[in-house]
């Protein structure tokens, strides 16, 4: 991936490409023209100094610096991320990355770890916990969302445990953004959230609702657990922010960037993780299409975004946005849909990236100017602007050898990235 990263072009390549087009024309008219002025005007031998003349423009005016200043930058650049930790899948979100102003943060497994644990359990009913849990584990063994997981954790932790590797979950259905159903030893089981609930007209919701607050208001996701229509526990399960990262978004911050927050959780939960990390902007109850149009509302209102998720439910956004950000920690299909991979899955990955997109912009940009400035000055010296002032003529070989030295100078200045300091 690295590799295929440092052989890709930048858009800013198609710079070079244009002016590679006039360029080669103009150094070959200015070497005829400095044939022709030698051969007419110039001192006996006039003939050997019009060829002397008319070579030394060829040979100094020989764009090698020009072709090496974007895909050396790009090579050494794609190298220091790597490095870091930052994995660039095309030069071509290498460059975006330094243009964008404005983050989306998924908050499961980005924000926050993406280990969650169950932190209570509120029974409503006569049913007993140990048998709603289990019951529960049977179904969400089914599923990869860490909050499924997290109640499988749960159930083996209490002595219910085995009956629930005796029962086979039937019937299994995910649900997009809602939830999960299925049918354990003849109950019919529904575990979401509280709106995918109200929708299959499960009774005591708004009981629910009231336990779950409390929760939410600490960070927690409420998870709704119905049993044969009617709600049996609500469980709440918090997932730890992750130590990086407060000092991920006070960076973003510092960088001029706005940062927005989208999670699939209920408000309460969403405000208390917002209000933690200082998080300009959030959403809650967001389904993965609702995403994946905010990313695209952003773009049309002439944001450019960044997309950081970690999950399939993150996969459409991260592909639609600007640069998609994934977490290396996260699911196969994240990774793919997105430009940039973060391999420990730490935030402050993101801060690193654009970082290197500016300094490796920049440097390309220093690569270019010093080209063009060395052409605009070699060609009239090579042509013998000084020879009516100090006698002087280039020799070609000296052209040579100063065409070689504008190559190294832009190497050297390119191999500056990999100390480049990223967070």
């Amino acid at each position: 991936m690295v590799a295929e990263a440092q052989r890709s072009r930048a858009p800013i390549q198609k710079l070079v490409d244009i002016v590679a087009q006039y360029f080669v024309p103009i150094v070959m008219t200015c070497s005829i023209i400095a044939f022709m002025g030698w051969a007419i005007w110039g001192p006996e031998p006039q003939l050997a100094h019009a060829f002397v003349a008319a070579v030394a423009v060829l040979i100094i005016a020989c764009p090698c610096a020009l072709g090496l200043a974007t895909p050396m930058s790009i090579m050494v650049g794609v190298g220091r991320g790597a490095q870091a930790g930052v994995l660039i899948k095309n030069a071509e979100f290498l460059e975006a990355m330094e243009k964008v102003d404005t983050i989306v943060v998924d908050k499961t497994g980005t924000l926050t770890q993406g280990r969650p644990e169950v932190t209570a359990i509120e029974m409503l009913g006569a049913w007993d916990k140990e048998e709603v849990l289990a019951l529960a584990a049977a179904v969400e063994a089914q599923s990869e969302h860490p909050l499924a997981q997290a109640v499988v954790r749960q159930a083996k932790k209490g002595p219910g445990y085995s009956r629930q590797r005796s029962a086979e979950a039937t019937q299994f259905e995910s649900i997009t953004g809602g939830g999960v159903r299925a049918r354990v030893d003849e109950h019919d089981l529904l575990i979401g959230t509280a709106e995918l609930l109200d929708e299959n007209g499960v009774s005591d919701v708004e009981l629910g609702r009231s336990k779950a607050m409390a929760h939410q208001a600490r960070g927690a996701t409420a998870v709704f657990v119905a049993i044969d229509s009617r709600l049996a526990a609500v469980l709440a399960i918090a997932d730890p922010i992750k130590e990086s990262a407060l000092a991920a978004v006070q960076s973003l911050h510092e960088l001029g960037l706005r940062v927005v927050m989208l999670t699939g959780d209920a408000e309460a939960t969403a405000r208390a993780v917002a209000n933690q990390l200082g998080i300009d902007e959030f959403h809650a109850g967001v389904s993965p299409k609702g995403k994946y149009d905010f990313v695209c509302k952003l773009k049309s209102a002439g944001s450019i975004v960044a997309m950081c998720g970690d999950g399939i439910n993150d996969a459409p956004a991260l592909a639609e946005a600007d640069v998609g950000i994934a977490m290396g920690t996260g699911a196969g299909v994240a990774i793919e849909s997105a430009g940039i991979t973060l391999v420990g899955g730490d935030l402050r990955g993101v801060v690193a990236a654009r970082k290197l997109s500016r300094k490796t912009m920049s440097n390309i940009r220093q690569n270019l100017l010093f080209a063009f400035i060395y052409n605009t000055l070699g060609i009239p010296v090579a042509a013998g602007l000084l020879y009516p002032i100090f006698g002087l003529l280039l020799s070609p070989m000296i052209a040579a050898a100063a065409m070689s030295l504008s190559s190294v100078s832009v190497i050297g200045n390119a191999l500056r990235l990999r100390s480049a300091k990223l967070v």
